[in-house]
C-alpha cells in the first residue's frame, strides 16, 4: 500500500495582474507545511508538481521547511489548473471588475460555478483551454502513473484546487456538481491523502490543515 499526498498551492495573488505567484503569506504557508512534516520525520520517495509558477514556488517552500535540496521533481502539465477567467468568459463575456468587495467576490464565484458546470458538460469551449475530457485525462494519467511507478511508496503531488478536487471526484465517483463544490472549498496548502495499490486509489483525508492548527495560525487559512 502506498500513500499519495496532494497539496494545493499556497495563497496566490488573487486580483493582481499576475495571479500565478505566491503571496508572502502563501510562501509562509508552504514553509510551515514543510516544517510540520520535518518535525514528524516525513519523507517522500517521489515529488510531482504541476508546471505553474505557484506550484513550483509552493514545492520550494515545502522543501525549505523540510530542510531539503532536491531537484528530482517530475513536472506534470496535466496537473495545471483551469483558467478561471476563460471559464467565466464563456457565460459572461463582459470583463468583470476587480473582485475587491465581498459582493464582487461572491459574484465571481457564482459565475465560476456556472461556467465550470457548462465546461464539464461539454457545452462550452473556453478560449485557450483543453476540453474537460482532456483536462480530466491530465489528472487521471497522473494518478495512473503513481499507481504504476510508485507501489508502496510515499508520493507528494503539488497542484491546484481543480485537479485535486477532480482526482477526489474520480476516486469517489461524485457528480459534477459535487466536484465543483469540493473545488471551491479547498484551502491553500491543504493536504488530501490517498492510499493506493496498483489497481486503485482510496481517499483517506480531504482538505486538511494540520500544520495550521492552533490560534497562532488562525489568520493563515485562505482559499485563493
Amino acid at each position: 500500500m502506498g500513500n499519495l499526498y496532494l497539496v494545493r498551492h499556497g495563497q496566490a495573488s488573487f486580483g493582481a495582474a499576475d495571479y500565478d505567484n505566491l503571496s508572502e503569506l502563501g510562501q509562509r504557508q508552504s514553509e510551515r507545511l514543510g516544517a510540520y512534516w520535518r518535525e514528524r520525520g516525513m519523507t517522500f520517495d517521489a515529488v510531482i508538481t504541476g508546471t505553474l509558477k505557484r506550484h513550483r514556488q509552493t514545492w520550494e517552500g515545502i522543501a525549505k521547511g523540510l530542510g531539503l535540496t532536491r531537484d528530482d521533481v517530475l513536472p506534470w502539465p496535466g496537473l495545471n489548473e483551469y483558467d478561471s477567467e476563460a471559464i467565466v468568459a464563456t457565460i459572461h463575456p463582459e470583463k468583470l471588475p476587480k473582485a475587491d468587495t465581498p459582493e464582487l467576490y461572491r459574484k465571481h464565484f457564482r459565475l465560476l460555478r456556472d461556467g465550470l458546470a457548462a465546461w464539464m458538460q461539454g457545452k462550452t469551449e473556453p478560449a485557450g483551454m483543453p476540453s474537460y475530457v482532456d483536462f480530466l485525462a491530465g489528472v487521471t494519467t497522473a494518478l495512473d502513473h503513481v499507481r504504476a511507478r510508485h507501489h508502496g511508496a510515499r508520493v507528494l503531488v503539488v497542484s491546484s484546487g481543480g485537479p485535486i478536487s477532480t482526482a477526489v471526484g474520480q476516486v469517489l465517483g461524485t457528480s459534477a456538481e459535487t466536484t465543483i463544490e469540493l473545488n471551491l472549498r479547498i484551502r491553500n496548502t491543504s493536504v488530501t491523502e490517498f492510499a493506493f495499490t496498483p489497481k486503485r486509489h482510496m481517499l483517506v483525508t480531504y482538505n486538511t490543515l494540520p500544520h495550521l492548527d492552533g490560534p497562532a495560525y488562525e489568520k493563515w487559512v485562505t482559499y485563493s
